[in-house]
């Protein structure tokens, strides 16, 4: 008659045995099963050339040349410091552009506006197609002399403005640099102010929009004669010479357009 007792261990170890060789085998699954299997495709990594974070057109340069349209001798450019200097006294004022158009980009600058009773004066930063031509397109950062707490962005479609709007900087634009920055793409433009969004515009379907290319402007001038003296104050020169400043100039890198 067979022993019970050896029988139950001999049960007992094959149990065992099965239950052991059982997890042994569903370890080895789970691990090579983990090791071959592909990421999913939310963690696969993404190609940057083919989701570029910044399109091409924001790459910017240091700007190496400028034009003077009038009063030379009241603009100063050094290109190894990358600064310009404007001035406003008995000759007038003065206007710098770049040598060349471009076609959407970023255009940054630090500026420091002149100092004392600016009343009447206009101080800016913008891009225009071309002075002079009434169908230019325009986008502006323009500083009314009246109060230097405050900035105007405007933009202009076929010579046609009227978008204005005032920002209380929040300093005297006077007091030290700050950057101002102009992004213009096909279908949005926005105005920075040491790195803040303070206007952002989107093209809308069936309006116009800057689509001419455009030269980097800044001049300093006499605009008390604009709407009875309301828009900048009256001009009255008791702190003359007045000196606005620019510098750390970049343009875009990749958009130039010659002519």
């Amino acid at each position: 008659m067979p022993n019970p007792t050896a029988q139950n261990h001999q049960i007992t170890n094959f149990s065992i045995f099965f239950w052991a060789t059982s997890f042994f085998i569903i370890i080895f699954t789970v691990i090579i099963s983990t090791l071959t299997r592909s990421p999913p495709p939310a963690t696969q990594m993404a190609d940057p050339a083919l989701h570029p974070e910044t399109p091409p057109y924001h790459k910017t340069q240091p700007l190496k040349q400028i034009a003077i349209d009038y009063t030379p001798d009241a603009c100063t450019h050094c290109s190894d410091s990358n600064s310009i200097t404007l001035v406003y006294d008995h000759r007038g004022g003065a206007r710098w552009r770049t040598t060349t158009r471009f076609l959407y980009g970023t255009f940054s600058s630090l500026i420091q506006c002149p100092k004392g009773n600016t009343s009447g004066l206009n101080f800016n930063i913008y891009l225009s197609s071309m002075e002079g031509d009434k169908s230019q397109d325009e986008i502006d950062f323009e500083f009314l002399g009246r109060d230097r707490n405050l900035v105007q962005t405007n933009y202009y479609t076929t010579g046609t403005g009227n978008r204005e709007q005032i920002h209380d900087l929040g300093f005297d634009c006077s007091d030290g640099f700050h950057r101002y920055v102009i992004k213009w793409g096909p279908d949005l433009i926005e105005w920075l102010i040491d790195g803040k969004v303070v206007r952002k515009e989107e093209k809308r379907e069936g309006e116009w929009f800057p689509e001419k290319p455009m030269y980097l402007y800044a001049s300093i001038w006499d605009a008390s004669y604009i709407d009875e003296g309301r828009w900048t104050g009256k001009y009255e020169g008791c702190d003359a010479p007045y000196v606005c400043l620019y510098k750390d100039v970049h343009v875009p890198a990749e958009t130039a357009i010659d002519g």
